[in-house]
């Protein structure tokens, strides 16, 4: 009973037992998913002792308690009564929910291609940069080869699309990536070139000519190559048409026979229906977007540059990737998300500002890595450790970006590939065909222009401080004595590297709870190996079931949270092999947990690891280490007294 009034002041705050459909919890937070979150106290519940914050997000309200969440969900179940929610409620309410489902589906199926997407428009974009320098033309080999590298994502888009989205709708991967390649083999698409069977839909916007029939059905061939929308659709028919498949096959042939009827029916219902509808639903979103954008671009430029930062928070801006990949793909150019690019350089001059007026030597020392990852594209450094928590930067930053994409918009400028982000970025402004290299020169000064405002802006609207007192500046001695200016504090507790690998800062973690350093002080290592070892001697006071986290108190009484990667309860468990449990004694570097960091790489998620005191704000400070690397069993941390 140790939570209970903590429990009951969370159901009352949530909107009550009949608010709740259904509660879920991971290694840090509740997750509730409300019938109307608006009859929550968000601002009850993030200032009530036991709770560190609440995030809203992909439709469900969670409320962070930190690594004793285990206990804090039983006795919400127990004191709600929530045993007893009907399953069919959570259900509805996920019937209910089409748009947060959406997102969730779009980014799990985008997600993981993203790096690579943007490394071959990179590719693609300096190609046609060499170009227009004169320094290769369009006949050499060098061109040749690079703008294959460039284009090889793009244009076999379905086949990765159908892998993503196989993981996400629990098709068989292989399965999906043949109906990928289908809708891009060359002998379909080479069909076209000859005389057709004859026309359908004569005289309206649907006007398609027949070249080939199946089983006497007229099928209409469309270009699939670069496509998205065709793709998921197939891939959502692959699940149900497979789901239903594995309830009526017998086990025995099941490995074959699920896969050879699975392909048998939703090849040809795509080229038949889906194929031709999706093709036409996505030459309408397109004609749709640039109808808004061509009745006002300055006004549109207005409204996507200024939110396009609150859109990336919240996750909103899955929702205009899909429609500018389709306009790439059909009108080979899009200027729904080129609206967007000041922004990053918006938040990059807010944080500049920040840097030379703050008082402060902690966010001084945060915002020159901010500024570096900004400049390249990563914002969110900047948005949750420095401009979000101090308000007005933010606040600034969205006014230049929101000036910024109404300057794109008025000057035309649209972009001709997805390549990199920041700077790099730039390319993708380039026109293959060239004869734009003005609009491009426009773009420069515009990110330029919003980098400027959004450090004037922000640098006379002021800020408070962001933390009440500047940091202890340290060093600790070979002695284990840390020494501070004049005075000389004891090493409590020190932390060895329970990893190998590269360290980061903590707010370049991309999760709210843990960049903002709401979870603990500590930092954040990228590994290299899959081994994690003990840091200390101590207790596992909590593995989490899927053993992608764990908990432990060291003899000392420092509590330790890791949390290896990022998103990685999703694998409920796979690729994580746990040689501890709950309870345990530990010794310094004896091994915890073996995980596999290709498999979740290959799963589309990040295996950056944060380490965090989640008690630190009992200790005076949290020393990190220097280090960029590190091999486990080295000195990570030290807590002061």
């Amino acid at each position: 009973m140790k939570y209970e009034a903590l429990a009951k002041s969370i159901i009352e705050n949530v909107g009550g037992t009949e608010n709740i459909n259904n509660l879920t919890h991971c290694v840090t937070r509740l997750r509730f998913k409300l019938k109307d979150e608006s009859k929550a106290n968000t601002d009850v519940l993030k200032k009530m002792d036991g709770i560190v914050t609440v995030i809203k997000s992909g439709g469900q309200y969670q409320v962070v308690i930190g690594n004793h969440v285990p206990d804090v969900y039983q006795e919400v179940m127990a004191v709600g009564n929530l045993n007893t929610l009907d399953e069919s409620d959570s259900q509805n309410s996920e019937k209910t929910s089409i748009f947060n489902r959406f997102i969730d589906l779009i980014s799990g199926i985008f997600a993981p291609t993203l790096g690579t997407l943007a490394a071959t428009g990179m590719i693609k974009g300096f190609n046609a940069l060499f170009v227009a320098f004169g320094w290769l033309t369009v006949e050499s080999g060098t061109y040749q080869i690079l703008n294959a590298v460039g284009d090889s994502l793009f244009y076999f888009f379905p086949i990765f699309l159908a892998l993503t989205a196989s993981k996400k709708l629990n098709v068989n991967q292989f399965t999906a990536m043949a109906i990928g390649a289908s809708l891009v083999y060359p002998t379909l698409t080479g069909i076209t070139a000859g005389e057709p069977l004859y026309t359908l839909f004569a005289g309206t916007l649907i006007e398609s000519q027949v070249f080939i029939e199946f089983l006497g059905i007229p099928v209409i061939l469309m270009t699939y190559s670069s496509s998205v929308i065709p793709i998921i659709l197939s891939i959502i028919l692959a699940s149900k048409v497979e789901k239903g498949l594995k309830k009526i096959i017998p086990d025995v042939v099941k490995t074959f026979l699920v896969p050879f009827f699975t392909l048998l029916v939703v090849v040809p219902l795509t080229f038949i229906i889906i194929g031709p509808i999706a093709t036409w639903a996505g030459s309408l979103v397109g004609a749709g977007t640039l109808a808004v954008y061509n009745l006002s671009p300055v006004v549109a430029g207005l409204i996507i540059g200024g939110f396009w930062q609150i859109f990336v928070m919240f996750g909103l801006h899955w929702g205009l990737i899909p429609v500018a990949l389709n306009n790439l793909a059909v009108y080979g150019s899009d200027p729904v998300v080129a609206m967007s690019f000041a922004a990053s350089f918006a938040q990059t001059g807010a944080i500049i500002a920040v840097m030379m007026k703050t008082k402060e030597k902690k966010v001084k020392s945060l915002s020159i890595p901010s500024i570096i990852s900004g400049i390249f594209g990563v914002t969110e450094p900047a948005i949750y450790g420095i401009s979000l928590p101090l308000k007005k930067p933010f606040i600034m930053s969205c006014i230049a970006g929101a000036i910024g994409g109404a300057a794109i918009g008025l000057i035309d400028a649209k972009i001709y590939m997805v390549g990199g982000l920041g700077v790099f970025g730039i390319t993708n402004f380039l026109n293959p065909a060239g004869g734009n290299n003005g609009t491009v020169l426009g773009v420069i000064a515009i990110i330029i222009a919003s980098t400027i405002l959004s450090f004037v802006l922000t640098y006379l609207a002021g800020f408070g401080k962001l933390y009440e007192d500047d940091a202890i500046v340290a060093e600790t001695t070979a002695d284990g004595v840390i020494e501070s200016g004049n005075e000389v504090y004891i090493g409590k507790d020190v932390i060895e590297s329970p990893l190998k690998g590269s360290i980061l800062p903590l707010f370049d973690v991309r999760d709210e709870a843990f960049s903002s350093g709401a979870m603990g002080k500590g930092l954040a290592i990228e590994p290299t190996d899959g081994k994690l070892v003990s840091p200390v001697n101590g207790v596992i006071t909590m593995l989490f079931p899927t053993s992608h986290a764990i908990g432990i108190t060291s003899d000392e009484g420092t509590e330790i949270l890791i949390h290896i990667g990022m998103d990685t309860v999703q694998l409920d468990g796979e690729g994580f092999v746990p040689h501890v449990k709950q309870g345990d004694q530990v010794a310094k570097g004896q091994l915890l947990i073996e995980f596999d960091i290709e498999k979740i790489r290959d799963s589309g998620y990040s295996v950056i690891t944060p380490i965090v005191i989640t008690n630190s704000q009992n200790y005076l400070d949290v020393i990190t280490t220097e280090k960029t690397s590190i091999a486990s069993k080295e000195q990570l941390m030290t807590i002061v007294i």
